[in-house]
């Protein structure tokens, strides 16, 4: 089973992960910020308060040796280390050249044997400033520690005679390192609690239409197509989106309106020539007709057949249509001849109506672009049409007109006039007025409606009307250019 993860886990972790690497990152400057701080302050502490015992020491040892005065155990400046120690949490401790230790106030250290590190004692004594950490091969941990030589005037010159060691605990990186932890995590909390927050009312805000969209979506799919989603007045892509799903549920409604009409009107046009061919069959085959009958329900049963035929030929017309990729097929050819050929072949049909047909077609050829023989279909049943519905002795109108890049055919005839709301649906498959039900027993009402495919197809403009009896059917066509074969041989 697919594990599933909702918008509203997503986007809290993405929240929550982007808000605590914030916080790493500017914790982590102000650590070091803070770090570098801190060392620099205790360093200069310590330097200064070395300089300090130095100077001192120094000033006590002017008449001598550092050996000798310490020898003496000079008490004053024993004193004066021992209280710049308690004051300031730092340990003094005073050597000679000789790496001897002459002072020190850490009592821990008295009576020791000490070796310093060679990397402090050759640098102090060579008169330069030592800071660092280190635990002096003495002390069992690490702390900071400032040495500072102590110096003497001679006659030739100034001359290094000690050194002076600040000592002090490490302790306070530690203690700001907790301080740090604590702040951070505390500052992630809460944080974490306000990005919590605000992720729970946004996603809600946004998950909720989409849940009502994954709702509707199951609900479509056990056949509701009833259902609409409330863009709740949002005017961002969630509300975009609920009213792209409502557009898609609308044009959903109304297809399977269409199928279903498209299923009970071709299972009307099936059944009713079936059920009379059978019928009659069965009549003569049981002899319930009389013998002398038989020919004019013979009769019958051909045209049931042919008109079953006929109905069974238009739906496979309508197949093809929709299988036909009709931007490849265009080619430049003369509608005029287009519009005689249809006039031709139903010029039967339009002398049994006892029509009058007036043609306003060209002379000269007037080249369109197009499927040549779809074309001609379509002026077929718009004719074929026309005269079915005709006033017997009136007149059949086929013309033709240019306008701009476009040629115009036009088909009209004198009838009933059918009602507004009736013309939109005249294209639809197996639609059929009242009226045409009645008189028009061999239609099977697809006419129109190829008329109507092919148009589509060729991206052409098709428009219909009808006031005071006047019929009115008007096409497009693209007119041809000199270059038009070309261009679509070379697509």
């Amino acid at each position: 089973m697919k594990r599933f993860r909702g918008i509203y886990w997503s986007q809290f972790t993405l929240t929550a992960g982007m808000v605590l690497l914030t916080l790493l990152l500017l914790g982590t400057s102000f650590f070091t910020l803070s770090y570098t701080y801190l060392m620099s302050e205790k360093q200069q502490e310590l330097r200064e308060k070395a300089q300090m015992v130095a100077d001192l020491t120094h000033t006590y040892a002017n008449s001598g040796s550092l050996s000798e005065t310490f020898g003496g155990r000079n008490q004053g400046l024993q004193i004066i280390a021992q209280v710049a120690s308690s004051i300031s949490d730092i340990d003094f401790l005073i050597w000679d050249t000789g790496n001897n230790t002459l002072l020190t106030t850490d009592a821990a250290l008295e009576g020791m044997e000490i070796s310093l590190p060679s990397s402090v004692t050759e640098r102090v004594l060579a008169g330069d400033t030592y800071t660092g950490m280190t635990n002096l091969n003495i002390y069992p941990t690490r702390k900071y520690v400032v040495g500072v030589p102590i110096t003497t005037e001679t006659l030739l010159g100034t001359k290094v005679v000690g050194m002076v060691l600040a000592v002090t605990e490490a302790n306070s990186l530690t203690e700001m390192w907790r301080a740090f932890l604590g702040i951070f995590g505390m500052t992630s909390i809460t944080v974490i609690l306000i990005a919590f927050v605000a992720s729970s009312v946004t996603a809600m805000r946004q998950t909720k239409p989409i849940k009502e969209m994954a709702v509707a979506a199951r609900r479509f799919a056990e056949g509701n197509f009833d259902i609409r989603v409330n863009p709740s007045g949002r005017e961002d892509e969630v509300g975009e989106l609920a009213e792209a799903f409502n557009a898609m549920a609308d044009s959903l409604q109304e297809t399977e309106r269409q199928r279903r009409e498209f299923i009970a009107n071709i299972s009307h046009e099936l059944k009713t020539p079936m059920t009379t061919i059978s019928g009659y069959a069965e009549g003569i085959l049981d002899g319930t007709i009389p013998h002398n009958q038989e020919e004019h329900y013979l009769h019958i049963i051909s045209d049931e057949s042919r008109r079953l035929s006929r109905l069974v030929r238009r739906m496979l017309d309508v197949s093809q249509l929709q299988s036909i990729d009709l931007l490849k097929e265009k080619a430049p050819f003369d509608i005029c001849e287009s519009m005689r050929r249809a006039l031709i072949s139903l010029e039967k049909k339009i002398t049994d109506r006892n029509l009058d047909v007036e043609a306003d077609i060209p002379d000269e050829p007037t080249m369109v672009l197009g499927d040549k023989e779809l074309i001609t279909q379509v002026i077929y049943n718009l004719l074929e049409n026309a005269a079915k519905f005709a006033y017997s002795g009136t007149t059949l109108y086929l013309g033709l007109s240019t306008r701009g890049e476009k040629a115009e055919v036009s088909v009209r005839n004198v009838g009933d006039t059918i009602a507004p709301e009736e013309i939109p649906r005249l294209f639809e498959r197996f639609h059929k007025t009242d009226k045409s039900r009645s008189e028009d027993k061999d239609g099977v009402g697809l006419g129109l409606y190829i008329v109507k495919t092919i148009l589509d197809q060729h991206r052409e403009q098709l428009r219909a009307s009808s006031e005071n009896g006047v019929t009115t059917f008007t096409f497009t066509m693209t007119l041809a250019t000199p270059d038009s074969g070309k261009t679509v041989h070379e697509r």
